[in-house]
């Protein structure tokens, strides 16, 4: 198995499943992870010691190790979470490892490397950013009172968990370092991956780093937008499918896409739907890649076979 250079943009469980699936159609994939968890074993981390959160650079490795036994047991490692009420309580081993690493390599990107090297891991992967982010959002009904009010809402937790409508967000700083080696990565790709994932949180933080929007932009890579299976709820409260949509070209009108790939699910107005993508460039593609009886949940060999015929 080759296949085609692909980069995968995203964070947390949605860019894992992403990635799951990826390692299946392509022995090419990179990981671009957003930066920006200020909450849990990553939050600590980050005051703590200042460096980039962990915590989805270690999920997205976990997600590229095989399923033999060595990727198995390694991928259980990484992700092992301490009990008890302890100093290391609610810390994962991987976090830890990863940042013993940055601690004693002083390089980022050489750190994650070594560990995708001991998990014999299918892909590599890479910051978004070269430096930690904060996310604030401007959030509509955020008090039930109140519900056309608009306030700030400061911090990725607090925007993941907060009520009301996200309206717009912003990065912090708005001008971030940037890492290298994801724009390159996403300079030399076949296909660039956006989603699924929190889509306020882990998506689109991505289109608002500059020098990362402007290598989205610039590559001659096809761009595919895989939409949620929830795509109404938790961050995207009351959103259609089509909000999402609108949402991507509000914050990167400069953004154009190939590809929007749906579940018949979160279809609820095809004809609609095919206008939004048409006026980002995109053909809509619905698949079923959703998990029977499980909703809300990708199956993870529905979405690779829907990644091999769009890469056909």
């Amino acid at each position: 198995m080759t296949g085609p250079r692909v980069v995968a943009l995203g964070g947390g469980h949605g860019l894992a499943v992403s990635l799951g699936a990826l390692r299946l159609v392509t022995d090419h994939v990179t990981a671009v992870v957003t930066v920006a968890d200020d909450g849990g074993s990553s939050g600590r981390l980050r005051a703590e010691f200042g460096v980039l959160p962990p915590g989805d650079l270690r999920m997205a490795l976990a997600a590229l190790c095989d399923d033999g036994l060595w990727g198995s047991t390694w991928s259980g490692a990484l992700q092992h979470r301490f009990g008890g009420d302890g100093p290391l309580a609610g810390h994962s081993l991987g976090n830890l490892l990863i940042v013993a690493l940055w601690d004693q390599l002083g390089d980022t990107v050489a750190g994650l490397d070594l560990v995708g090297r001991l998990l014999e891991a299918r892909g590599r992967v890479l910051p978004m950013a070269g430096q930690p982010l904060d996310i604030e959002a401007d959030i509509r009904g955020h008090d039930q009172r109140h519900p056309e009010r608009v306030e700030v809402v400061h911090g990725q937790h607090r925007v993941a968990s907060t009520p009301g409508r996200v309206e717009a967000i912003r990065l912090h700083p708005a001008a971030p370092a940037s890492c290298p080696e994801s724009l390159a990565a996403v300079t030399a790709a076949d296909w660039v991956l956006l989603g699924p994932g929190s889509w306020f949180t882990s998506v689109l933080p991505h289109v608002l780093v500059p020098d990362l929007r402007r290598a989205l932009v610039d590559t001659s890579a096809r761009r595919l937008l895989n939409l949620n299976l929830d795509v109404h709820r938790g961050e995207t409260l009351g959103f259609r499918a089509v909000d999402h949509l609108a949402s991507l070209a509000r914050h990167a009108p400069d953004l154009r896409l190939d590809v929007v790939l749906a579940d018949p699910s979160v279809v609820d107005d095809e004809p609609a739907l095919r206008a939004a993508a048409d006026l980002l460039g995109a053909q809509l593609v619905v698949s079923h890649v959703s998990a029977l009886g499980h909703a809300g949940q990708h199956d993870r060999l529905r979405l690779a076979a829907a990644y091999r015929d769009v890469f056909a």
